[in-house]
């Protein structure tokens, strides 16, 4: 409507004048009839309110005190994800697959992958009683756990950075097989480093991140037998959403530091970060569980660098700890709600 166009009609009229004297003369005189386009001044107001009066109404839905929706919403998302986690372990594990899994193959593994695929669970295993240990340890010292708490979310994001820094320096380190060599080192220190990072989890309680720790241990068994019985490649292939959703957590996040939970904007992130990242964790956990058979299976023997269990074992170790955090965090949301 910005943009009429100006229409001009051109009707050709014959004017005849009759004389007798100096015979017919024919005079064509063209009209032109212009519209001329409204302005429409009045109607660009109302426009101009109503989108005014929208925008007021977005900022003020986004500030508005949470109902509960987002967190609903949530919550039935991941009851559809484990139900659809319990329906592949029932089809796979019942063998209905007509596709040969990685389980099965097994049996027919020579000594060496059945080595690396070992040695990479052993690392998982140490990676994660390390982190335990730190956290517990931290936890009973009142004057660095003060200063593990972070005082704003420059700090948080201080503390992110760091324990990104010191993954990517354990990963960089060569790998040599014995019990404590550098890369070993790295690896304990990383892990180290994040139970201390995770260690104000501890205020939460004792009991409720037994718990937590409990129900990881079985979603993390769980989707482990999924992709193990599943045909070989069969979770390598969602990798690109895989990455997707996750820039989505990240995003809601980081976003989750700037608005209250108690808003409705604010509860949505919650929920995104939360039930979103437990379900999105969980598919990471089928992916890089898939993609250690794969690696154990295609590394070659004579090879310039030899196989990385550690660095095999650093995906299955984050997937785990992002679960613990996200189960803790939802138990502590459950027994607050039922506290109040």
């Amino acid at each position: 409507m910005f943009g009429s166009r100006l229409l001009i009609k051109l009707p050709i009229t014959a004017c005849v004048s009759a004389s007798s004297a100096r015979g017919m003369a024919i005079c064509l005189k063209p009209r032109l009839s212009i519209v001329v386009p409204s302005k429409g001044y009045a109607s660009q107001s109302r426009i101009a309110a109503k989108r005014a009066t929208k925008t007021k109404t977005l900022k003020e839905m986004a500030v508005a005190p949470a109902d509960g929706s987002a967190i609903s919403i949530g919550r039935g998302a991941l009851a559809g994800a484990a139900a659809v986690g319990i329906g592949a372990l029932c089809y796979y594990g019942l063998g209905l697959s007509k596709d040969v899994g990685a389980l099965e193959r097994a049996a027919m593994w020579p000594r060496y992958v059945q080595e690396r695929v070992q040695a990479t669970y052993s690392y998982f295993g140490v990676g994660i009683a390390s982190t335990a240990a730190s956290a517990l340890a931290i936890s009973r010292n009142p004057a660095i756990m003060a200063k593990m708490m972070p005082k704003s979310w420059l700090g948080a994001l201080g503390m992110m950075g760091v324990v990104m820094c010191s993954g990517f320096i354990c990963m960089s380190v060569p790998y040599t097989e014995g019990i404590l060599g550098g890369k070993q080192l790295a690896w304990l220190a990383h892990s180290g480093l994040l139970g201390a990072v995770l260690a104000p989890m501890t205020l939460l309680g004792g009991q409720l991140l037994v718990r937590a720790a409990w129900y990881t241990a079985g979603i993390v068994g769980g989707l482990s037998c999924v992709a193990a019985c599943a045909p070989s490649e069969k979770f390598l292939y969602i990798g690109g959403p895989l990455a997707m959703g996750l820039g989505m957590v990240i995003a809601a996040s980081i976003g989750g530091m700037f608005f209250a939970p108690t808003t409705a904007l604010g509860s949505g992130l919650y929920a995104i970060s939360t039930y979103g990242g437990l379900i999105l964790f969980g598919g990471f956990l089928l992916y890089d569980t898939q993609l250690i058979i794969k690696r154990a299976e295609t590394h070659p023997i004579m090879s310039q660098r030899s196989f990385d269990p550690v660095n095999a074992a650093m995906g299955i170790y984050m997937d785990t700890i992002n679960i613990f955090i996200r189960i803790a965090m939802i138990l502590a949301n459950s027994s607050g709600g039922r506290k109040k």
